[in-house]
């Protein structure tokens, strides 16, 4: 492979990312495709009487079909069946359907949550979950190696080779029998959810249909540019449904990515809960509401909150680096109630050992509907017991070259607070005498640095994120 191509193709913290027409180009899709179908047939073929299969979708975003068809024929050339999702999907019905279909693997074009101009591609693995760093490793070396191999899609359709395929419909079902959805039926709650011109489009209310939850849906129209923003779930791009709920009085908002596979919430008067919050909401819901029996999983730059959870609850905690890949490997490990990020994918216990936001968000519906109290009420009462902390989050765009953290390392104070712990297995976070902390780590998928903070009041907390930006740009 040439250095040139290495350099255009290169998977991060969860998959590989590029800018539409740039690096991400349909040669550089077919030569992608190339190389899993190398992998496929090499490393995961499976050891019955049938070719290998590989589950296939794709999002919203620009071109995305375009991209999973060239996907569909390269690998239906390299004699692997494929199911070609019938429509735009969100990633956690991919995951899903990986196992449904009894695929090798699962492909989703998507970019998550970047801007228009990015698409990309994911790799699940046999059980649903995000493809370990070990599978990219090997499907990267595969690149370049074999010359690419296509073959027309609607011939491969006729010849079977490629099978298009509904995943929605048995995934809604899963979510449908995962909650407790004859005890929703009674409630009457006012939800709306804000789907961000994404693949979640209108799974949430396929799901809530029959109930007596009054759900409105907005943005829930195509837009691959994203209204020039961002289909991401934080504060930020958030205005329109922070209003919402402030001035029509719903009880609960919801906010989808661009991909369904990460969440984020509004509480009545327009109050943004942090997906920080959500990880903490959905583990004591699943644990005290509904008899769940397991750990729980957070990243390095999680609140310190979950660990006050887990230990009142004699819960065993996790922690990994940052991307939900190495959550689903816990996942798979241990036994887990519930997994979560602080850019806001949660896993749930006995399901894929992924992420999935609509049924994130349902479950906070559920947990409205068994404590019989509003979202903010419930929150109230877990910063109550576990107490309540502030989290901060700032990213600083990098020109060429790296950030160096070495520097970084070597500061004993905070802020007038001692720093009495440093972990460095994923950035640098620093953590001090009274549990606040600043964290530096350089994205895996953007060419950015991103500084987060935490402390007990939000003015320390601002100061530490202000403080840690200003030596970003030292």
């Amino acid at each position: 492979m040439s250095i040139d191509l290495r350099k255009e193709i290169k998977f991060g913290t969860d998959g590989w990312r590029g800018v539409i027409s740039d690096n991400f180009t349909f040669k550089n899709v077919g030569i992608v495709s190339q190389a899993i179908s190398d992998w496929v047939l090499n490393d995961i073929k499976q050891k019955k009487n049938a070719n290998p299969r590989v589950a296939l979708g794709y999002d919203t975003r620009f071109l995305s079909k375009e991209y999973a068809d060239i996907v569909a024929g390269v690998l239906a050339a390299n004699n692997i069946e494929v199911y070609l999702s019938d429509r735009n999907i969100p990633t956690p019905a991919l995951s899903f359907g990986v196992l449904k279909t009894n695929s090798d693997c699962g492909v989703m074009i998507t970019a998550s949550h970047n801007p228009g101009k990015f698409n990309g591609v994911k790799i699940k693995t046999s059980q649903g979950g995000g493809a370990s760093v070990d599978i990219t490793n090997k499907v990267e070396d595969y690149l370049g190696k074999t010359a690419v191999k296509c073959t027309d899609l609607n011939q491969a359709i006729n010849s079977k080779k490629v099978v298009i395929y509904d995943f929605t419909k048995e995934y809604v079902k899963f979510i449908k029998n995962y909650i407790n959805l004859e005890k929703i039926k009674k409630a009457r709650f006012r939800v709306i959810t804000d789907v961000m011109h994404g693949s979640g489009g209108t799974l949430m209310a396929e799901v809530l249909k029959g109930t007596n939850i009054k759900l409105t849906l907005m943005r829930e129209d195509i837009n691959p540019s994203f209204e020039g923003g961002k289909p991401e779930p934080v504060e930020e791009y958030l205005s329109g449904i922070i209003k919402r709920v402030g001035e029509e009085k719903f009880d609960l908002g919801l906010v989808l990515d661009g991909d369904g596979d990460r969440i984020a919430a509004v509480a009545p008067g327009g109050e943004f809960i942090h997906p920080q919050k959500i990880l903490g909401l959905l583990f004591l819901h699943l644990v005290r509401n509904k008899g769940r029996k397991g750990g729980v999983v957070k990243t390095i730059c999680g609140t310190k909150m979950i660990d006050n959870i887990a230990h009142k609850l004699k819960a065993e905690l996790f922690e990994t680096p940052v991307g939900f890949k190495y959550i689903s490997d816990i996942m798979v490990a241990e036994k887990i109630v519930a997994g979560g990020e602080e850019a806001g994918g949660m896993g749930v216990q006995d399901y894929i050992p992924e992420r999935d936001g609509t049924l994130a968000g349902l479950l906070l519906l559920e947990m409205m509907v068994y404590q019989k109290k509003d979202i903010k009420q419930i929150l109230r009462d877990m910063e109550k017991e576990f107490g309540k902390y502030y989290y901060e989050r700032a990213d600083l765009k990098l020109g060429e070259g790296k950030f160096d953290l070495a520097k970084i390392k070597g500061l004993k104070t905070l802020l007038g607070k001692e720093v009495v712990d440093i972990k460095d297995y994923d950035g640098v976070k620093l953590i001090c005498e009274d549990d606040s902390w600043l964290m530096f780590r350089p994205s895996g998928t953007e060419p950015l640095v991103r500084a987060y903070s935490e402390a007990k009041t939000l003015q320390r907390a601002k100061q530490l994120i202000n403080y840690g930006m200003e030596l970003l740009r030292q």
